[in-house]
């Protein structure tokens, strides 16, 4: 199915009105996709498939999984950090116009939360 095949459909994953309010998020890696084929800006990245997380990492169940490019070389069950707006991720990667809507761009070895001022 080519990209424009992706506008006939009437559902959008549950993500993309969901990212729409945030630039950067927290997410957990739950997989990783293979790709023999793709845009010549992706090659020699990983393409990781990414569930948004909450403070504890533990992924989202309101919330579909997506696909991230992955220059940072994150691994499985990884809690990651994600530019989850296209300008964001290209800018990120240092790649200007190419189809990108999801980046990693860190990998989280600790998360500190003041539960003073979090509500």
């Amino acid at each position: 199915m080519d990209c424009w095949d992706c506008r006939r459909f009437q559902t959008k994953p549950r993500w993309i009105n969901w990212a729409r309010n945030y630039n950067v998020i927290i997410g957990r890696v739950v997989g990783e996709t293979v790709s023999t084929k793709k845009h010549p800006s992706h090659e020699g990245l990983k393409l990781l498939i990414v569930a948004p997380a909450d403070l504890q990492g533990e992924p989202l169940e309101s919330v579909t999984p997506l696909v991230a490019v992955d220059p940072m070389d994150a691994g499985l069950g990884d809690q990651v950090l994600l530019a989850m707006d296209g300008w964001t991720a290209m800018t990120a990667m240092d790649l200007p116009g190419s189809p990108i809507d999801a980046a990693v761009i860190g990998v989280i070895d600790h998360i500190d939360v003041s539960r003073d001022l979090v509500p």
